[in-house]
């Protein structure tokens, strides 16, 4: 029998868990009361961790066009064929497809092969959503202004969307936990019947298409009602464009609501200061009205206030910071010259992807256009079967890392023997910047190994040894951390260097903490002026990914 502190590792909110574990992969869970994501709650989907113990149907070997073999066979092989590939058709011939609910050390290393070595920068993330191209756009940089501490700060709490309650149900019930102590009004913004059995102060009944006018009409409202406080970098002729369809008449007609609701809903969020909203950072359109709402009326960066983004993917954060993303470089960089020069003089490089790479649809062309070669996915992932079976069927070199036997059946060139989330051994990141462990339950069965593993002795049989000499993930926690801190003098506010000399049992010992620590609460931003930047009235949701 043994006791572990880990992760639930099955959304977003990173709630600790207290694992008891005995022979026979034997489970039993209860919520980590010292966790802050958490605090000891735990909500139905933890049960997956149970239904997680079961070895039926778990891919243990791996397999080569149908046959099984040995790691060292099947590694050799895949080298000298990625490498024939890349070398006849270029760096760009090769495609990533990353699933949510890794580690931050899997997505570091894939993230280093893909843009460092293999030279391609095409990264298919599904789980991605708008949020850290709003936050890039808006602050400067991806990053979450607010943390799960604020929510019993503030004085009014705004529920834009039901993705609180129906998709993250411990972060809800801290909501209702916290007000209940704070005294903190709950206004929900939600299609009809959403509130059914909720304790809300107010609920908006309003379609999901309609919330972002209701948000952009509140922004028009405070701005007209004098209260807009940060000298936010404005677009050109913003206000003249809002004033259209943004009147309290007009907004109540498109949400179906009275005027006098609309109004008195209006009056009561500019009256509170302390004012935090919660949204799903999937939508486009709403992401955007929130945080310029927030920017253009100074709640932000304060305790109690700000815009609270909801992702979807466990540790999508980590793999933004690691920047496992087409469009963005590791540690919150993007694609400019210096940057690209400094990846590539800290990692060693050999060939480095200098500009973004394609996703989606634009990738799954690519792929059917020939351009694209070699297919690799690490981190299962449902919600892109279709998508990965089309990407799959058009490629020349197909490689899927999967912890289930039936990848085996797809026509996957090589399929590989990957843990499922109670067997990883890494870090994870919150939707608040929260860095926690999650610890292995159960030792990897068969020949399963972790993603890290995998592509790091594929780097070293392709020859690259020297940058890829991981043995376990404290060495590559550590990389990360220094590669934050690498040319970083505050100009990002993503900086782990307190943990540059963390050593192996520092690192398996590691508590939650929380990187950032207030930002942006000095009133600037990491933007070349310092000041943050009103969106595009005009933000359509992020181009949906197949």
């Amino acid at each position: 029998m043994a006791i572990v502190r880990s992760l639930c590792g099955e959304c977003a909110v990173g709630c600790g868990i207290r694992a008891v574990t005995e022979e026979d992969r034997i489970l039993h869970l209860e919520g980590d009361a010292a966790h802050p994501a958490n605090g000891g709650l735990l909500c139905a989907k933890a049960k997956r961790l149970r239904d997680a113990c079961a070895l039926d149907g778990r891919l243990l070997h791996p397999i080569m066009e149908g046959r099984r073999q040995s790691w060292e066979r099947t590694i050799a092989q895949l080298a000298r064929r990625l490498a024939a590939v890349v070398a006849r058709h270029g760096p760009g011939s090769v495609a990533l497809h990353v699933g949510g609910g890794l580690s931050t050390e899997d997505y570091y290393v894939a993230n280093k092969l893909m843009k460092g070595f293999l030279g391609s920068a095409h990264i298919h993330a599904p789980w991605r959503g708008a949020i850290d191209r709003a936050q890039r756009a808006a602050f400067g940089e991806d990053v979450m202004p607010t943390s799960f501490e604020d929510i019993g700060r503030a004085g009014l709490i705004l529920l834009a969307g039901d993705a609180v309650a129906t998709d993250h149900p411990v972060l809800f019930d801290r909501v209702q936990a916290m007000r209940a102590d704070s005294g903190a009004q709950l206004v929900m913004i939600a299609p009809e019947g959403a509130a059914a059995g909720l304790e809300v102060d107010l609920h908006l009944p309003v379609a999901q298409e309609a919330i972002a006018p209701l948000l952009n009409g509140l922004l028009l409202h405070v701005h007209d009602a004098g209260l807009g406080r940060v000298p936010a970098l404005t677009p050109a002729n913003f206000w003249e464009a809002l004033r259209p369809g943004h009147d309290i008449w007009s907004v109540a007609r498109t949400c179906g609501l009275s005027p006098q609701g609309v109004r008195d809903f209006y009056d009561l969020w500019a009256s509170q200061d302390r004012a935090l909203t919660l949204f799903s950072g999937e939508d486009g359109a709403v992401a955007a009205a929130t945080i310029n709402l927030h920017v253009a009326t100074g709640r932000i960066a304060r305790p109690g206030a700000g815009p609270f983004a909801l992702g979807r993917a466990a540790n999508g954060m980590g793999a933004r910071e690691v920047g496992c993303l087409a469009d963005t470089l590791a540690a919150h960089r993007d694609f400019t010259p210096d940057s690209i020069a400094d990846a590539r003089r800290f990692w060693g490089a050999r060939t480095m992807a200098e500009t973004p790479g394609l996703e989606g649809a634009a990738l799954l062309q690519a792929i059917r256009d020939g351009a694209v070669r070699v297919l690799i996915s690490i981190g299962d992932d449902m919600g892109a079967m279709d998508w990965l079976a089309q990407a799959r069927s058009a490629v020349a070199l197909s490689i899927r890392a999967s912890a289930h036997a039936d990848a085996a059946a797809q026509g996957w060139t090589a399929v590989l023997p990957a843990p499922v989330g109670i067997e990883q051994d890494g870090t994870m990141t919150a939707l608040d910047r929260l860095v926690s462990r999650q610890r292995r339950l159960f030792d990897l069965p068969g020949a399963a190994r972790s993603g890290w593993w995998m592509l790091t002795r594929i780097a070293q049989a392709m020859g690259w040894g020297d940058a890829f000499h991981y043995e376990r993930p404290a060495d590559i926690y550590r990389e990360h951390v220094r590669l934050t801190a690498y040319g970083n003098s505050g100009e990002r506010v993503l900086n782990l260097k307190r943990h540059a000399p963390i050593s192996n049992p520092a690192y398996a010992e590691l508590t939650p903490w929380r990187w950032g620590e207030v930002p942006f609460d000095d009133g600037r931003f990491p933007t070349p002026d310092g000041r943050a930047r009103l969106l595009p009235l005009q933000v359509a949701p992020a181009a949906a990914i197949d």
